[in-house]
């Protein structure tokens, strides 16, 4: 039977609706993409992109004065290095680029100073463009503070993460299979076949662990109000098992663009700006998913109600003004010494 709005109850909404009160995990799903979408989560993850792109320029600077100070401190591997140099270019163009790396070398502190310089900010306005991405996702609305309280409290989070990050580089390079493979070798037992395949079975599991575990750093302590674990661990796992899959997608495309010249050159730099970017789209969207989960939602920020606007629809009547009064009184007097006088006629005619 139709509503009063005309809709059969048999339109693609209707049935929407119906499958969205049947399944929760449906319903919880589209409230997590309209959330994305209305806290503006792409322009987020291009942003994000954007400041991790250029804060490698100064990592690379640092650790290109690294390499210049552990060279300086081992001349054998520099020579080494001068001599395969020299066998791998021809003609004078050996002796040239030999010539550019000692330069390099010996401005290795500046190279440094201005590295470092560069990466703390960079690194900065990328800390800050994430904690804003991702407490937006929460719909949080946090008391702006002062400016040097804000890059403090994101250098904190920044020297956090990357103790996060550390920690979960850790975590995958024991689960991964060539370390692993050593372990086995050593104990004698890496000729048994179902050894291998358990190991890559725990080595995937304890790098999908090591990857949850910094998501959930992120997902609960960088938005600028701290969030609970609990409340980040579910959206976490879900991000962790996409940026896995996602992960081992990429390595099948960076080896089938890099056979050709062209590929060589702009698939790596392609590839690196679409992982940074469809991670932060991950990590953004589990994070809003996160957030509009039932137990969470009660979290998020209401808006209080405009204020109320009384107007008046029909003008007062307006008193009379001066001039008119005077002339009411005068009416008056005037009427009541007449009455006056008609009165005391009458009397005298009684």
């Amino acid at each position: 039977m139709p509503d009063v709005s005309g809709n059969s109850g048999h339109g693609p909404g209707a049935l929407l609706e119906r499958l969205r009160a049947a399944r929760p995990w449906l319903d919880h799903l589209i409230r997590a993409g309209e959330r994305y979408q209305a806290q503006k989560g792409d322009y987020f993850a291009a942003g994000i992109t954007y400041f991790s792109v250029f804060a490698l320029f100064p990592l690379m600077m640092v650790a290109f004065a690294a390499t210049g100070f552990i060279l300086v401190g081992h001349p054998e591997l520099l020579t080494s290095i001068h001599d395969a140099v020299t066998k791998a270019m021809p003609g004078n163009l050996g002796d040239q680029i030999n010539e550019l790396i000692d330069a390099a070398i010996a401005a290795r502190t500046t190279v440094g100073v201005i590295g470092l310089a560069v990466a703390a900010y960079s690194g900065l306005g990328w800390m800050a463009n994430l904690r804003e991405a991702l407490s937006a996702m929460w719909d949080q609305r946090h008391p702006k503070s002062g400016f040097l309280r804000t890059k403090l409290t994101d250098l904190a989070k920044l020297v956090g993460l990357l103790l996060a990050l550390i920690l979960s580089v850790g975590l995958s390079v024991i689960g991964e299979g060539s370390t692993t493979g050593r372990v086995l070798e050593w104990l004698g037992i890496d000729d048994i076949g179902w050894v291998g395949t358990l190991v890559r079975l725990l080595s995937s599991l304890l790098a999908v662990v090591a990857t949850w575990a910094l998501f959930v750093w992120v997902i609960a302590r960088l938005p600028r109000e701290p969030i609970t674990v609990r409340s980040a661990a579910k959206a976490a796992l879900f991000a962790a098992v996409g940026f896995e899959i996602f992960k081992r997608l990429g390595v099948i495309y960076l080896r089938a663009v890099t056979t050709g010249p062209a590929g060589s050159t702009f698939g790596p730099i392609i590839g690196l700006l679409v992982f940074i970017y469809f991670t932060a789209r991950l990590v953004l969207f589990s994070t809003a998913w996160a957030a509009t989960a039932h137990e969470n939602e009660v979290k998020a920020f209401v808006p209080p109600p405009d204020p109320a606007i009384i107007e008046v629809r029909e003008a007062p009547a307006k008193g009379p003004t001066m001039s008119e009064a005077l002339a009411l009184v005068g009416v008056g007097a005037a009427a009541a010494v007449g009455l006056g006088g008609l009165i005391r006629r009458r009397r005298r005619r009684d």
